[in-house]
Parts: C-alpha cells; structure tokens; sequence
C-alpha cells in the first residue's frame, strides 16, 4: 500500500503562481512514475503531469506545457507541482497519483493505482 497526501492549494490571482506537494508514505520503494491530475466541477478528471521515479522522465498535457513544471525528491519521497501563469480554467480539485509495480504511468488515470485526497485550487480572475 502506498498513502498520498497533498499540500499547497489554496486561492491565487490570475497570473499568479502555486506550488502543490505530495508525500507519499508506506510501500514507496514500489512506486515507478507519479502524476498529477485535475478535477474541474462539470467536467472529466484530467491528466496534468507525470514524472517517473528512476529518471526523471517528464511530461505534460499540453494545456498547461510550459507553465507547471513537475518534479521529485525520491528520498523525502515526495513529488512537486509548481504552477505558473495561472488562470481560471486551472481552477479545479488537483490529485497526485502514483504508480507501482509494473505500472509506467501515463496520461491515463487507469495507469495509476493509489491516489491522494485531493487539494482545491481556486484561481480568481
């Protein structure tokens, strides 16, 4: 079992930056590439970014390239997500999502088998 925990959302101005956490805890040696995705009120989970575990190897929707940058520190175990030039189609619920096992992870939620609670991101126009 791995356990996720969030950290970081909050409210910011258009144009403004956040940065997310997630620790993860538990059986972390297994994990292989972790991500993040966002949930908007009225629309679909959607992958943001993902960065596997041994390499470092990025990448990300094309919606936010360029402005979030994700990135890890294998031995405090956690994953980063620092958003910048925000705006308000950002405004959703951001879950961190890891893989393990002979899961990759990818842009789909199906290749990620433990999830975090979630943190609210509210952007103001």
């Amino acid at each position: 079992q791995v356990q996720l925990v969030e950290s970081g959302g909050g409210l910011v101005q258009a144009g403004g930056s956040l940065g997310l956490s997630c620790t993860a805890s538990g059986r972390t040696l297994s994990i292989t590439a972790m991500g993040w995705f966002r949930h908007a009120p009225g629309k679909e989970r959607e992958f943001v970014a993902r960065i596997t575990w041994r390499n470092s190897n990025r990448f990300y929707a094309d919606s936010v390239k360029g402005r979030f940058t994700i990135s890890r520190d294998n031995a405090k175990n956690m994953v980063y997500l620092q958003m910048n030039s925000l705006n308000s189609e950002d405004t959703a619920v951001y879950y961190c999502a890891a893989a393990t096992g002979y899961r990759s992870g990818s842009a789909r939620p199906e290749a990620y088998n433990y999830w975090g609670q979630g943190t609210q991101v509210t952007v103001s126009s």
